[in-house]
């Protein structure tokens, strides 16, 4: 028999809790869960330790309405500009941290992860730095390096060691910068310095438009992190900045870009996440591509409110200016309360806000396919059942927490519990 929707040929027993048993076939209708988490950073948390992040400037943690979303919604922060070139080393060989380390320690103080941004950068130089070339500027680079990371040794979750050194465009290349006229293996050297600074840090490269698998530039990078892991360099992870619009939209094989580098044996962040008119759809679907795939560990939003945001005018961010829960704010918890991993050897363009969850094979080959598309107040439970070589007359899905089944169709129930169910 092969897998399809169940019909009423094909019946199904569904244990609601402790409140008793309705055997169903096709789709049942459950209110959400009372048990989940009710705040980003917490979801997050419970899908195998994974973060959900935001970028966070110091200047605004005195604003309540700000730090309040901060301290209640996120378990990790980047600091937006405060550990960049310029903002650490104005002058050469002159370090400042002040607000960096607000940051730091505003984080640390509630529990929550850090992720440095960004060690080197052709962006964002303090002016004494772009006026360098040659072997001067690598000396200058590899020392910038080394004493940030030293500052924050055993603060840092990940680092951003490098950030966007690829062209866009068709060539797969690197961009011409001052920091790539230093020599080919810049990239690499960052790398080894910022391992022997800060040896329990994880170290990821960051890009932007690296999100479509089909892209030179994403091709360019997954080179690049192929020959690092086959050679040794110290590589722990990718980030994909994914600021996703109208003329950069969400690609269909998104998962595919993040299973792809996650078998390199990198994890994947996204880490710069604002999408033009919070589509909440778009959001949804983010985080249910980085949930299926396990070696992708964390979402950061690249900023709290609109007005906050560095696109303000597109309103991309979960939260409008006055600090309001926006409809993508809904869609990003509801896919992280119900969102399962998935396997990654099987990437996919995923429904808008649906997840799914297989059980391994029972005896005689059979399986079977939970899949939920979920709402605010409750969500669609739909079951796929695939028999072996011989046929089955019924099997069980088990619910761990006891729930009304509000409507369903094509079912045979007994037991209690079950309110204006056709």
């Amino acid at each position: 028999m092969q897998g399809r929707p169940l019909s009423f040929r094909h019946r199904t027993a569904l244990a609601v809790g402790a409140a008793g048993l309705m055997a169903v076939t096709g789709a049942v209708f459950l209110p959400g869960s009372a048990s989940a988490a009710s705040t980003l950073g917490a979801s997050a948390a419970e899908r195998n330790g994974r973060y959900f992040g935001t970028a966070v400037a110091a200047y605004k943690l005195s604003d309540s309405v700000y730090q309040t979303i901060l301290n209640r919604e996120f378990n990790s922060v980047t600091p937006e500009n405060e550990m960049k070139w310029d903002a650490t080393e104005p002058d050469q060989g002159r370090f400042t941290y002040g607000s960096s380390d607000q940051i730091v320690n505003h984080a640390r103080s509630r529990g929550m992860k850090v992720r440095g941004h960004a060690l080197a950068w052709y962006s964002q130089m303090p002016p004494w730095a772009q006026r360098m070339e040659g072997a001067p500027l690598r000396q200058a680079m590899l020392n910038h390096v080394t004493n940030v990371a030293t500052h924050f040794r055993g603060q840092i979750d990940s680092w951003d060691v490098v950030n966007e050194a690829f062209a866009d465009g068709n060539s797969g290349g690197r961009r011409d910068t001052n920091l790539e006229r230093t020599g080919s293996d810049w990239i690499e050297a960052a790398f080894r310095a910022a391992r022997a600074a800060d040896p329990n840090a994880k170290l990821c490269y960051n890009d932007y438009n690296t999100d479509d698998w089909s892209h030179a530039k994403t091709q360019g990078v997954y080179r690049m992190v192929r020959d690092f892991k086959q050679r040794g360099v110290p590589i722990d992870c990718v980030g994909f900045q994914s600021h996703l619009n109208n003329q950069s939209p969400y690609p269909s094989n998104y998962r595919t870009t993040l299973s792809s580098f996650a078998a390199l044996g990198v994890d994947v962040q996204i880490t710069e996440l604002d999408i033009q008119g919070a589509n909440p759809t778009w959001y949804a679907n983010v985080v249910n591509d980085c949930l299926a795939v396990p070696r992708c560990n964390g979402i950061t939003v690249w900023g709290i409110r609109d007005s906050d945001s560095w696109r303000s005018q597109q309103t991309p961010l979960l939260f409008d200016n006055g600090g309001n829960k926006k409809a993508a704010y809904n869609s990003v918890l509801a896919a992280l309360n119900n969102g399962q991993p998935q396997d990654p050897s099987s990437p996919g363009n995923p429904s808008s806000s649906s997840s799914s969850s297989q059980p391994p094979n029972p005896g005689g080959g059979c399986s079977a396919t939970v899949s939920l598309n979920q709402w605010n107040g409750g969500y669609v439970a739909s079951v796929r059942v695939t028999a072996g070589s011989s046929p089955i007359n019924g099997w069980t899905v088990s619910i761990p927490q006891a729930a009304n089944v509000t409507n369903s169709w094509s079912t045979t129930r007994s037991g209690t519990n079950f309110a204006n169910v056709d």
